[in-house]
């Protein structure tokens, strides 16, 4: 995966660049949607988050003679990976919600013990809408007793494999070789 996605830096950043980013952003504000309901800081990020989608949705869907094969191409993929990382997110909350209760803590007194006062902002990290810190994962791991390989997204994109099996090649070294099936998502 590429780095995970963070709304924070979108929103600072102020514009969507690409596909993939315009598909997590999408199911960001979608999980927004329920958080705004108690929160005004998730509710303003929502409403900024959707200008965002808006203006590039704008900018590149809004001619459909404009729109080419590429484009689809591109946005076709975007959206199996974002289904990816979701799952990916899905399953990692489900599992640290089901090691809390078991030790009868919420979300939000969890949030408490790695230094995060905010419910929203909990919850931001528990939908994969901020990325959680490496330090929270470790600790996560350590305190709910849960491998890091079932916290940490560790999929590399199709790209980043391409330019690691060139380098590879490049230097002659054909006893290393890729598990293409666990390295990339495609």
């Amino acid at each position: 995966m590429k780095k995970e996605f963070d709304i924070d830096r979108l929103l600072k950043k102020g514009e969507i660049k690409d596909e993939l980013e315009l598909e997590r952003a999408s199911i960001a504000e979608r999980k927004l949607r329920l958080i705004s309901k108690n929160d005004p800081k998730a509710k303003s990020k929502r409403q900024k988050l959707r200008k965002l989608i808006y203006d590039f949705e704008n900018k590149h869907w809004k001619n459909r003679n404009g729109i080419t094969n590429s484009r689809i191409k591109e946005s076709n993929k975007a959206e199996l990976i974002v289904q990816k990382e979701t799952a990916f997110f899905d399953k990692r909350k489900k599992l640290i919600r089901s090691k809390l209760k078991r030790l009868g803590l919420n979300q939000q007194e969890f949030g408490k013990i790695l230094g995060h006062e905010s419910k929203s902002y909990m919850s931001e990290l528990m939908n994969g809408i901020v990325p959680f810190t490496l330090k929270d994962l470790i600790i996560i791991s350590k305190l709910l007793k849960i491998n890091l390989n079932k916290l940490i997204p560790t999929q590399i994109p199709e790209e980043e494999k391409n330019k690691i099996e060139k380098k590879i090649n490049s230097l002659g070294k054909s006893t290393i070789k890729l598990n293409k099936k666990e390295f990339a998502i495609t």
